[in-house]
């Protein structure tokens, strides 16, 4: 059993930490950008473009439309791609159920903080069936900067009325690490796209493969 540090709250990640989605968005990234032939190769994409709230990636790829409105509108079309192309296929990662039970029982309140929008996050609730278990979530649509920056985590502890401190943040990705780790968070690694190992150099607390076998 691996035993969680003590926290008040929980705040979770979406993609990539509730269920193993990452290579979906990347290769409906993937498609977007052949759609649109905009000549951007998968590194390149990953190192210089992959940043930030999806307006910011939108800048990015589209200097010339100045608008939030046209920015988003075009965002929008990458998302509805994932969503009508993947969004079937999303599993919770193997124990969550249960332990979304433990915590119920425990009375812990949770949140959700992620870059995905309002209409991914909706979706990929409903998808893994976990929509009920969740006290507020915050998508990227309802900040300005995107992770690494501390914004979203700070936005949803103040949600559930709890100190950032005493929260204990899941994520995946270096940006999120980082990103709660700024707010004040202690950080859960999921290892869906570093090793345990990598996740405890980068700072995490814990690192877990998945949700089985967790102490409370």
């Amino acid at each position: 059993m691996i035993q969680l540090p003590p926290a008040k709250a929980y705040i979770f990640d979406m993609d990539g930490t509730l269920t193993d989605n990452m290579h979906f968005h990347h290769e409906a990234w993937m498609k977007f950008i052949a759609l649109k032939k905009l000549g951007i190769d998968a590194v390149t994409f990953e190192r210089d473009y992959h940043k930030g709230t999806l307006i910011e990636v939108m800048a990015r790829f589209f200097p010339h439309l100045t608008t939030k409105a046209e920015l988003r509108a075009v965002g929008n079309e990458k998302e509805a791609l994932y969503r009508d192309t993947y969004g079937h296929l999303l599993e919770p990662l193997p124990g969550f159920h249960l332990f979304l039970e433990q915590l119920k029982a425990k009375n812990i309140p949770l949140g959700l903080a992620t870059m995905g929008d309002q209409n991914n996050l909706e979706l990929t609730l409903k998808q893994l069936e976990i929509t009920s278990y969740f006290h507020s979530t915050t998508g990227g649509d309802q900040v300005t900067q995107g992770k690494p920056h501390p914004e979203i985590f700070l936005r949803a502890a103040e949600k559930i009325g709890i100190d950032p401190n005493d929260c204990l943040a899941f994520e995946d990705t270096l940006s999120g690490i980082t990103a709660a780790q700024a707010a004040g968070m202690e950080v859960v690694g999921i290892s869906t796209q570093f090793s345990q190992e990598k996740l405890l150099e980068l700072g995490c607390g814990v690192a877990l493969e998945n949700y089985e076998n967790i102490l409370l």
